[in-house]
C-alpha cells in the first residue's frame, strides 16, 4: 500500500466527520431533520459549495464538468496512470435522512485525509466524485451524471429530459452556471483504474447479522416506467357505476398487478414500487378522467425481471379493456444490473481482514452510481451498517463507530488500489 515495506497507520477522525455530515444535513429544503436537496434548487447550491469547501479542506483539487459533477483529486507520483476512484451524491428526495450518498462523499474525502495523515504517498491518483441527481426526483431518471460520464444515456437523450415544470435540463443546468456540451461529460477510455463507493446498506441484513461490513458483488438493474391512463370524468352523483370509465380504478388495479407480478416472478430479488400516482381532475366530486402512475422495478436477473414486466403490461391492458380506458405505457429506463469487478472484491476483503472486521458479500438490491462506473471502470461498494434497514427517510441513521470502520476500509482499499 505504501512505497515502504510497513503499512502506514491509519486513523480516521471520526468526530470530526460526523460534525461534518451533520453540518451537511442542515442545508436542507425542509427543516431538520428532514433533509431535501433535489437537482438545482438553492439547498442543492448550497450543498455544493459545502462540498467543494470539504474537498479544498482536505488539500483536493477541485473541477466540475458541464452537468456539474464535482471531481476532487490528490495527484499521484504517476498522473499518467488511470486513478483510483471514490465517491456518491449529495443530492436527496423529498423527507430523506442525512446519510445517504453523503457517507460516501464526505466519508471518501476523509479517507484521503487519512490517507495523507499517515504519510501515504499514491502512485495512481485518487479522486473523489460528487455525482449530479443521483436521485431521480427532478426528471423522473437516477444516476444522470453517472449515466453522462459512462456514456449509458445519449446526450439527445439527456437533453430532452424536462421536470414537472417543463424546465429542461439544458436550462436548469445553465441557471445553475453550468456550460458547455454534455458530450464531453463522457469519461475517456481507461480514465479509472478501479471505482469503490462506501454507502449505506439501506437494509436490514448486516444490522441483522452483526456484520460491519458489506462487499458488494452485484448490483440489481433497475427500471422504471410511466403509465398515462384516460377515462372520462363526470358527476360522481351522476354517472352510474355501469355506465364509468373511471381511470382512478384502472389505475389502482395496474398497481396491485405490480404487486402481484413481483411476488410471482420467481426471484426473491425481484422488486416492484408504484412510487406516483396522481389522479385528474382530483376532486372529491368528480370521476377521474385522467391518471398517472410511475412503476420501479428492479431485480438482480434480467430474465425474472422480464417476467415481471410482461404480466404487468398484460395486467395493464387487461383492466383498461375492462373498464373502457385506454393507455399509454412509456419506458423511462431499463439498466441490466452489474457485476462487482472480483479482484477490487477481494481487495476490499483483505482491507477488512487485516483490520479484523467482518464482512459479508452482498447484492445491492438498490441502484447507486455504481451501476454505471461498473460501466467504464472495475468497481464494487462497501456498505455499512443502517439502523433498522430504514433509508429515504429522516429516520436515516448508521453509527459514528460504523462509519468510521467503513471509511477505514476504504482507505485501506484505496490505498492498495492507488500503491
Amino acid at each position: 500500500m505504501s512505497t515502504s515495506n510497513s503499512e502506514p497507520k491509519i486513523t480516521i477522525d471520526s468526530a470530526g466527520l460526523a460534525r461534518r455530515i451533520d453540518e451537511l444535513a442542515l442545508i436542507s429544503e425542509a427543516p431538520a431533520p428532514v433533509v431535501t436537496r433535489v437537482l438545482f434548487s438553492e439547498a442543492d447550491m448550497r450543498g455544493r459549495e459545502y462540498v467543494r469547501r470539504a474537498a479544498r479542506e482536505a488539500g483536493l483539487a477541485v473541477r466540475e464538468d458541464p452537468v456539474g459533477n464535482i471531481f476532487a483529486r490528490w495527484d499521484g507520483s504517476e498522473p499518467g496512470l488511470p486513478a483510483v476512484g471514490s465517491g456518491s451524491h449529495t443530492d436527496a428526495i423529498p423527507n430523506a435522512g442525512r446519510y445517504d450518498g453523503v457517507v460516501g462523499v464526505l466519508g471518501a474525502f476523509e479517507a484521503l485525509a487519512a490517507l495523507k495523515r499517515a504519510g501515504f504517498r499514491p502512485r495512481r491518483s485518487l479522486e473523489v466524485v460528487m455525482f449530479t441527481s443521483e436521485e431521480p426526483t427532478r426528471f423522473g431518471l437516477g444516476c444522470l451524471g453517472s449515466r453522462l460520464m459512462a456514456g449509458s444515456i445519449s446526450v439527445k437523450k439527456a437533453a430532452a429530459l424536462r421536470d414537472r415544470e417543463g424546465r429542461t435540463l439544458d436550462e436548469l443546468r445553465a441557471a445553475a452556471g453550468y456550460a458547455g456540451p454534455l458530450r464531453s461529460v463522457r469519461l475517456p477510455p481507461g480514465y479509472y483504474h478501479a471505482f469503490v463507493e462506501l454507502h449505506i446498506e439501506q437494509g436490514p441484513i448486516l444490522e441483522k447479522e452483526g456484520i460491519p461490513i458489506g462487499i458488494v458483488e452485484h448490483i440489481a438493474g433497475p427500471s422504471s416506467y410511466r403509465v398515462t391512463l384516460h377515462g372520462e370524468g363526470g358527476h360522481a352523483g351522476a354517472v352510474l357505476m355501469p355506465a364509468r370509465h373511471d381511470a382512478m380504478l384502472a389505475g389502482a388495479e395496474i398497481a396491485l398487478a405490480v404487486e402481484r407480478a413481483v411476488l410471482n416472478s420467481g426471484s426473491p430479488d425481484t422488486v416492484g414500487t408504484v412510487g406516483v400516482f396522481r389522479i385528474e381532475p382530483g376532486a372529491v366530486n368528480s370521476v377521474p378522467f385522467k391518471a398517472y402512475l410511475e412503476i420501479d422495478l428492479r431485480d438482480a436477473r434480467l430474465d425474472t425481471r422480464s417476467k415481471a414486466l410482461a404480466e404487468i403490461r398484460g395486467s395493464a391492458v387487461k383492466a383498461c379493456e375492462g373498464r373502457g380506458v385506454s393507455m399509454e405505457f412509456e419506458e423511462i429506463n431499463a439498466d441490466p444490473p452489474a457485476a462487482g469487478d472480483p479482484e477490487t472484491v477481494a481487495i476490499a476483503e483483505k482491507s477488512c481482514a487485516k483490520l479484523g472486521l467482518r464482512s459479508l458479500r452482498m447484492v445491492s438490491r438498490a441502484y447507486h452510481d455504481s451501476l454505471f462506473m461498473a460501466r467504464v471502470s472495475p468497481t464494487t461498494m462497501i456498505f455499512i451498517p443502517c439502523r433498522n434497514g430504514w433509508s429515504h427517510r429522516p429516520e436515516e441513521f448508521s453509527t459514528p463507530g460504523h462509519i468510521a470502520s467503513g471509511v477505514e476500509v476504504l482507505a485501506h482499499t484505496l490505498g492498495r488500489l492507488a500503491a
